[in-house]
């Protein structure tokens, strides 16, 4: 009687190995940090820059909307700089030390406008951000256009 069951039984068990086998040495995809939005993020010390990406209309001008977690307790200089390396442009963005999230780009008032031609939708843009002595970092932007409607009133 064993030895009917016994092929069965090793049958079974190569089955469900094989069919689950996969699982024991696959990399497990939610442990890998991502940016979960249509943006970008960059952290320098106490200071993070969130879903960056650039807003254009005409490919020439975007507006760079991000929000900037300045957890420093004190006023902090942003630096931004874009552009070819011979002509690279400087915006500084004042953080106030309270409230710890800055909104650039979502109101009028408060947009960089960056001008380049080298800016096209659906692409990504080089950005360098950096503050006080933190060590600073260049990140690819995505630039998007105002077709969306989240994004029509973004375009600069």
């Amino acid at each position: 009687m064993r030895a009917r069951f016994a092929p069965t039984l090793v049958a079974s068990a190569l089955t469900v190995t094989a069919l689950t086998g996969c699982t024991f040495t696959a990399e497990i995809a939610n442990l890998q940090p991502y940016d979960p939005s249509d943006g970008v993020a960059i952290t320098m010390d106490d200071v993070a820059v969130r879903n960056a990406l650039l807003i254009t209309g005409d490919g020439a001008e975007a507006n760079l909307v991000m929000t900037v977690v300045n957890t420093t307790g004190e006023s902090v200089d942003l630096r931004v700089q874009y552009g070819p390396s011979d002509a690279r442009q400087t915006d500084i963005i004042a953080l106030p030390a309270e409230p710890e999230l800055f909104q650039v780009g979502s109101d009028p008032a408060n947009q960089l406008v960056i001008s380049d031609d080298g800016i096209i939708a659906g692409s990504l843009f080089p950005v360098y951000f950096q503050h006080g002595n933190a060590q600073g970092e260049i990140i690819e932007v995505p630039v998007l256009d105002g077709t969306l409607a989240e994004y029509e009133l973004l375009v600069p």
